[in-house]
């Protein structure tokens, strides 16, 4: 992950995703370079529009506020049954979250 994150870094200044430049990204933040997966991750980046992956990527939207909560509502306690349906539906949006995180990702290594 760190690489990716060097080439976001090297492409958000507007210099040139190039091995040496990822080296000394990953340097000075103290990573040990793996020259295998730096010449591999400058090869795919060249494949692709960064800033164009960057619109497209999923974008995890901010919860809106519960419709008609109000502190004297949310300060009751709710019976075991509903607290275990809403964590639920929490665990499937995470999960939901995660893997379109995840698709962002691929689509940046083409």
């Amino acid at each position: 992950m760190e690489y990716v994150y060097a080439v976001l870094l090297l492409h958000a200044a507007g210099k040139d995703v190039t091995e040496e430049n990822l080296k000394k990204i990953l340097e000075a933040a103290g990573i040990a370079v793996d020259e295998v997966r730096v010449k591999s991750l400058v090869a795919a980046v060249k494949e692709i529009n960064i800033d164009e992956v960057i619109k497209t990527a999923a974008v995890a939207p901010v919860a809106p506020a519960a419709a008609g909560v109000t502190p004297a509502t949310a300060t009751q306690p709710q019976p075991a049954e509903e607290k275990k349906e809403e964590e639920e539906e929490e665990e499937e949006k995470k999960e939901v979250k995660e893997e379109e995180l995840a698709e962002g990702l691929a689509a940046l290594f083409g």
